[in-house]
């Protein structure tokens, strides 16, 4: 491991037990920072009102350190957004979002376009397939932006168990993006998570940022972040353990070639591999090929959409 990410991992790694809650208030009160929850759901109607709820209660109505809680809608068949609307968030839909530009699936989509509806300094990204959630999570990830003027993005680290066996979740993490950040990026090998879901950062640094439209989003952010504002602007915050849907094996699959594709597009090698992943089922007939395409659309930083710039004006 370089010494620059030996030392980064003793300046900025901590946990969540070094900043009370007290502390953040007061910190939050001193700067007069304003804290959003952003929410991506697509048929999380098990999950996202717990979530939501939690956050409320803790971190709105007990202590008002979150100003906003947004979910934004993806195309759910469930009742998600009663559900999260139920439980206190505020819901948007979003095709709602930006209308004149037709939406694309993928989760990098939705935070891109959660910039568009949230109003906090800080934003902070959760998601909404979380088990037995704690608020922790997002006091967690937010108390360093209050508190250390020089951090601007900070992701959560923590134990990811797959059934009954500790540690073995996070099986994209371990096979494909560590490879990839330790090999081309090795200045962020110190990060726990650098696939994980949740995340804050500030605005001032998202709407610089270009978002991959999928699964490739949470690698794309932290290499364009470390480019942007350096390894000493970015941190790690230690919530303890992650309790979460997994997928399957092929679904994995995907989600590793996304990844692998949003690498190569910042290597600047993107013409030496076809952005296509071939997997196979069995059918009556024998193993049956199929292809999905694996290229990744990226939405440009939020300060060149018009609509955010007239937004920012008004």
């Amino acid at each position: 491991m370089l010494e620059e990410v030996e030392r980064w991992l003793s300046a900025r790694s901590w946990s969540v037990a070094d900043r009370p809650l007290h502390r953040l208030l007061a910190a939050k009160n001193a700067t007069g920072q304003s804290v959003s929850v952003v929410l991506p759901a697509l048929d999380e109607e098990e999950t996202v009102g717990d979530i939501v709820a939690a956050i409320r209660h803790d971190l709105v109505l007990q202590v008002p350190l979150v100003d906003e809680i947004v979910v934004v809608d993806s195309g759910s068949t469930d009742r998600t957004s009663e559900v999260a609307a139920a439980a206190g968030a505020r819901v948007v839909h979003r095709d709602a979002i930006l209308p004149r530009l037709p939406a694309v699936p993928g989760k990098g989509e939705v935070l891109w376009r959660s910039l568009l509806v949230t109003g906090g300094d800080i934003v902070c990204f959760v998601d909404a397939d979380l088990r037995e959630f704690s608020s922790d999570f997002v006091c967690g990830i937010v108390g360093p932006l209050l508190t250390e003027p020089d951090v601007h993005l900070v992701k959560a680290m923590y134990d990811r168990p797959l059934g009954t066996a500790a540690g073995q979740g996070g099986r994209v993490t371990e096979l494909m993006a560590r490879p990839l950040l330790n090999m081309h990026w090795p200045q962020l090998a110190g990060f726990v998570q650098p696939l994980g879901g949740e995340y804050a950062a500030r605005r001032s640094l998202l709407e610089q940022l270009p978002f991959p439209v999928g699964y490739g989003v949470e690698l794309g952010m932290l290499v364009d972040a470390l480019h942007l504002v350096g390894l000493d602007a970015l941190a790690q915050v230690d919530v303890g353990v992650r309790i979460h849907r997994h997928q399957d094996g092929q679904a994995l699959g995907r989600m590793s070639a996304a990844i692998y594709r949003t690498a190569q597009l910042r290597l600047a090698r993107g013409h030496l591999v076809r952005p296509s992943l071939t997997q196979f089922e069995r059918s009556e007939d024998g193993f049956e090929p199929r292809t999905y395409s694996v290229d990744t659309e990226e939405r440009p930083p939020m300060t060149e959409i018009p609509e955010y710039a007239a937004r920012r004006v008004a």
